[in-house]
């Protein structure tokens, strides 16, 4: 099993003591994002977890907290954005990001910290021009720290639309997405930092630039040292090549502050109503067993490892 912690919410900025009391108890409960009386309980045992996914814009509060897991293999998918305060307005200073990003690099090593640059949008302040010139620096700051990057370019969901668009945030043009992926590969090659799209959604094969894999198999398989029997995850969409996992997140529960953020349905006090309401004793990410609806249920989730049993030492 893969854990993804998680695209729903930033456990390593808001939840990571209750992530790491739910490695101690060894399990946690996890309701259906879309029907919240059903609830699965999770075991998080290192024998039946074969990797972790942590996806995070801040993974401080989560570095001195990490040798308790031991046990387990992981990396993290690490979103390092250059915009400022009006679109990302509760995020630490980027050169702050830059420097905690370098700390995980030098403790977990640079294989397993991924850098994301997602998403990629444009208006009168965030140029190619911008893009261009924040690369290159973001990607000479961390060249030493990361092997490769994930390029994402902004979704238009139907609930961000009137928060995007106070910002002037529109689609790319299609000359706008070619003068940036050529510009950022020749950059990316420069230091020795492999780029891919996440998803397949935007095709820059053409570029020398692939669609990539945000839970990829090729380098779970590198951490942990064994084959993975593990299918595309039929709960992302088509134009997302991830290999399956669970998510134990919960939606409108992170408290970035991205405008642009589809976890917090355009409802940031939500979040932070939701954040009231977490305790990080409990097995749920939000609430506690005790306040479920009575007619909730809570049923065990089947677990396994993916370790291909067709795999054997020589």
């Amino acid at each position: 099993m893969i854990i993804s912690a998680s695209r729903r919410t930033d456990i390593p900025a808001f939840y990571a003591k209750w992530f790491m009391n739910r490695v101690r108890e060894g399990y946690v409960l996890v309701p259906n994002p879309y029907n919240p009386k059903q609830i699965s309980r999770i075991a998080l045992n290192p024998d039946v977890v074969d990797c972790i996914v942590f996806w995070t814009k801040n993974p401080a509060p989560m570095l001195g907290e990490l040798d308790r897991l031991g046990a387990y293999n992981y990396y993290f998918q690490y979103t390092l954005n250059p915009y400022g305060p009006e679109p990302e307005n509760r995020l630490p200073p980027l050169q702050a990001r830059i420097e905690t990003f370098k700390r995980l690099s030098e403790k977990i090593g640079r294989e397993r910290v991924i850098w994301r640059y997602d998403p990629l949008f444009t208006n009168e302040k965030y140029t190619v021009e911008f893009h261009r010139e924040a690369f290159a620096r973001t990607a000479e700051a961390l060249k030493d720290h990361t092997e490769r990057c994930m390029l994402g370019f902004i979704d238009h969901y139907p609930h961000i639309r009137r928060a995007v668009g106070q910002l002037n945030i529109e689609p790319l043009l299609p000359e706008e997405t070619e003068a940036i992926a050529v510009s950022f590969k020749a950059f990316a090659d420069g230091y020795g930092i492999r780029l891919d799209t996440c998803t397949v959604k935007v095709d820059l094969r053409r570029l020398g630039i692939p669609g990539g894999l945000c839970v990829d198999k090729q380098l779970i398989e590198r951490i942990t040292g064994y084959p993975i029997a593990a299918g595309k995850d039929k709960n992302q969409r088509a134009v997302c090549n991830c290999i399956e996992s669970i998510d134990i997140g919960s939606y409108e529960s992170c408290l970035n502050g991205c405008v642009y953020c589809y976890a917090i349905k355009g409802n940031y006090h939500s979040a932070v109503s939701n954040k009231r309401r977490h305790d990080p004793e409990s097995p749920l990410l939000i609430g506690t067993p005790d306040k479920l609806d009575k007619d909730a249920v809570i049923r065990e989730r089947p677990v396994k490892s993916l370790r291909d049993p067709q795999f054997k030492l020589m």
